[in-house]
């Protein structure tokens, strides 16, 4: 019974090229460029319009390919270069754009006045994971009823929290106090430390 399926492959033919199509390089290159004539452009090239055929010879002498840049152009405009390391670039740079376009989120890190050293720690710790991970970090001590009124411990437990993280994150503010809770956010210090390494 899969006959009539079978046999309704010509009009699947027909869609199989366009899919191929979809995998071809996305620029036209070297025999690819169908066009009469062609305008040059490259290093170590006399930039004009040349004939097509002219300018792939061009290209080829300098072990490079003929990459056609700007198809709309009258006439289009071609570039001498290697189309393989012309394909890694713009894939690093994409990649590169995308990483710095990534919103960071911000990660939220709970004290009380009296947080206890070993509670301290394990929530420092935490915290410096989400900034390596290039995450914001919003520490806040909340205050209970008359806990208010140790906003200063509140304040404390804050700058020990920032001074432990001085290596990982920077302080936006001071701690500021908003109703019941006092906050301070940190930004991560990760662009700066890999400036660091390269140097």
């Amino acid at each position: 019974m899969a006959l009539p399926f079978r046999g309704s492959s010509g009009g699947g033919g027909r869609f199989n090229p366009r899919f191929q199509r979809q995998q071809e390089p996305e620029h036209r290159i070297n025999e690819r460029i169908r066009v009469p004539q062609v305008r040059l452009v490259g290093d170590n090239v006399t930039v004009g319009v040349y004939p097509t055929q002219e300018a792939l010879k061009i290209a080829q002498s300098l072990e490079l390919d003929l990459v056609e840049i700007s198809p709309q152009a009258d006439p289009p405009v071609c570039k001498a270069i290697d189309y393989k390391k012309f394909l890694y670039e713009k894939k690093r740079k994409e990649k590169e754009m995308k990483a710095n376009a990534k919103q960071s989120e911000v990660k939220e890190v709970r004290f009380t006045p009296g947080t206890d050293d070993h509670d301290f720690d394990f929530k420092a710790k935490h915290a410096e994971g989400f900034l390596k991970d290039g995450n914001k970090v919003k520490a806040y001590v909340q205050f209970k009823g008359r806990a208010i009124m140790f906003k200063e411990r509140g304040e404390l437990v804050l700058l020990k929290f920032a001074e432990r993280l001085a290596e990982v994150g920077t302080p936006e503010t001071l701690p500021k106090l908003e109703g019941k809770r006092m906050f301070l956010m940190l930004t991560p210090k990760t662009a700066k430390k890999k400036k660091e390494e390269k140097s």
